[in-house]
């Protein structure tokens, strides 16, 4: 049974995949830490959010009976959980406040959110969803 998603949980979604972001990109910007690891943690960003929708991809293929192949299915659960070990340990050993730490992980995990979310949106409100 494939339905196509509500206009609101699309709203949500992006919402959620903008807010997450652009709350992690302005903390970054406004930060007191050096270039290179203000670099490193939107770096860590743009991964995540990309091992994330290529994860959501794999997992929803398999489930639809599109054939995926075992490497690239590790790899993208690989990616996406080094992404979060990534920005966990850069956390860990950064010299911010715990409530900084606190507020870049959950803005990072929002975004992850909603990049997973918007993409099975996408894939939802596509009437070939094997083209995706």
């Amino acid at each position: 049974m494939n339905t196509k998603p509500s206009n609101a949980f699309i709203a949500a979604s992006w919402v959620a995949l903008l807010a997450g972001m652009a709350a992690f990109v302005v903390g970054l910007w406004n930060a007191q830490m050096a270039l290179n690891e203000k670099g490193y943690y939107f770096t860590v960003l743009m991964y995540g959010l990309f091992s994330a929708v290529s994860l959501q991809k794999t997992v929803r293929d398999q489930m639809e009976g599109v054939p995926v192949t075992g490497i690239y299915y590790g790899l993208s659960w690989f990616s996406t959980l080094m992404a979060v070990a990534l920005l966990v340990v850069g956390l860990w050993n950064a010299t911010l406040t715990l409530s900084e730490k606190g507020f870049y992980g959950m803005s990072f995990l929002l975004a992850l959110f909603g990049a997973i979310a918007v993409q099975k949106n996408t894939r939802d409100s596509r009437t070939d969803s094997n083209s995706l």
